[in-house]
């Protein structure tokens, strides 16, 4: 069987990673089609523009749409390789991982699949998964033999390799990081391999399947996850000590093999937030640490709602004719990261909509990378930073354009260091 030439490639979801994905192969003169579920996603690429903020993202996409090398459509069309990069959410109030995005993705290609094509699993996935959409794909298409039952002489290869970028620098990150590949067979991690090779210049480093695969990105973001949790469990002994943590940890860190992390409201995004609970899906009486310090970080949104409500206590008891409706509080950063406008997992979001819930007077919000104030936050007011008064301040993300601007008067909640 000839082995494909990826001339046409198709990319499944054209989200925060799928669009960028697919921009980069197209930007190689590759044509590639963007599939997505949402009809103004799909208009919005076709007209040259971009529906999430990542820098020179909306460049590259412009020229790649005006050239004729990238389009959108909500219909899968045939091509050599594709590439699935759909969400993983939860299911239930136990963090059980939900395939569903997945399994639609897979059986929505499966038509249009052919002999020699290749199919990626990109979205970050609980360990299986691989094996999950290649079985979908096989009760789709029985006509054709997959890698988990022929071996190498199947008609399609089947891989995983998790992207590993960070927001606000994926289009560098996407070229210059390791990609780790995980098929299911040699020859679908050498095919994989081959197809990421045409911008990637990291090396390509193959797994010796898709459940190594799979928990390699697992465990980064679990890896960083307890990492933030030490951090932000000190923050909370430090308060409780009345002690200053930045100052603890730059202490700390004058140690040659000492490389604390900065605390802050919690941890947001799609990936770390998130990935520790598959491999505790996977493994829960196995898995302590890992679950104990997505606990300790799933908890620090409530105790920074706390620190605000004793700041509106505070700032009452100096104030003994003013009443908490006459209690103006502003609030900093929505994003879950700092100069990005991906709310998604985010424990500002969270913090700023209960206390948005649950405060009589006036709230204002800060965010400079998005356009309109969320949905939840009742009477709440989006000002620019240059116009907030306030009595109450609440740094939560440390966006750039917030770390120059002076320490404002009034009480401080400041859970990123930006004012100390």
């Amino acid at each position: 069987m000839a082995e494909p030439t990826f001339k046409k490639i198709s990319v499944v979801g054209l989200g925060y990673i799928g669009l960028p994905t697919a921009a980069m192969f197209a930007s190689r003169k590759i044509e590639v089609i963007g599939i997505d579920v949402n009809q103004h996603t799909v208009d919005t690429i076709n007209r040259g523009e971009v529906h999430i903020v990542e820098p020179d993202l909306d460049m590259v996409v412009r020229a790649v749409v005006t050239e004729g090398y990238l389009k959108a459509t909500t219909d899968p069309e045939p091509a050599e390789a594709f590439l699935i990069a759909v969400p993983t959410p939860f299911k239930g109030e136990h963090h059980e991982p939900d395939l569903k995005y997945i399994e639609a993705a897979a059986r929505a290609i499966a038509p249009v699949l052919k002999t020699g094509d290749l199919v990626i699993l990109e979205s970050t996935s609980p360990v299986g998964a691989t094996e999950a959409m290649a079985n979908w794909l096989a009760e789709a298409r029985p006509d054709l033999t997959l890698p988990q039952t022929a071996g190498e002489a199947s008609d399609i290869r089947i891989a995983h390799c998790p992207e590993r970028v960070l927001p606000g620098k994926v289009m560098q990150e996407l070229i210059t990081n390791d990609r780790v590949i995980g098929g299911v067979t040699t020859k679908c991690s050498e095919t994989a391999a081959r197809l990421y090779q045409n911008f990637v210049t990291g090396e390509c480093v193959i797994a010796s399947g898709p459940r190594v695969a799979e928990m390699a990105k697992l465990t980064e973001n679990s890896f960083r996850d307890v990492n933030i949790a030490f951090a932000n469990e000190l923050s909370i002994i430090c308060d409780k000590l009345d002690m200053d943590v930045w100052e603890l940890i730059s202490l700390a860190n004058r140690h040659p093999r000492v490389n604390i992390l900065q605390p802050g409201p919690g941890v947001g995004g799609h990936c770390i937030a998130v990935d520790p609970w598959f491999i505790v899906s996977s493994a829960p009486d196995q898995a302590k640490l890992i679950r104990t310090a997505r606990e300790v970080n799933d908890a620090k949104p409530e105790w920074v709602i706390d620190k605000v409500h004793a700041a509106i206590g505070a700032h009452l008891s100096s104030h003994p004719n003013k009443t908490a409706k006459d209690v103006v509080i502003a609030i900093y950063g929505l994003a879950f990261k700092p100069d990005i406008d991906d709310l998604r997992e985010s424990p500002a979001l969270e913090i700023a909509r209960n206390i948005a819930h649950a405060h009589q007077g006036k709230l204002f919000v800060v965010e400079p990378n998005i356009d309109a104030i969320p949905d939840g936050f009742g009477d709440a007011h989006m000002v620019s930073l240059g116009d907030v008064q306030a009595d109450v301040h609440v740094m939560l993300v440390d966006h750039a354009s917030f770390k120059s601007s002076p320490v404002p008067e009034g009480r401080i909640v400041d859970v990123r260091g930006v004012w100390v």
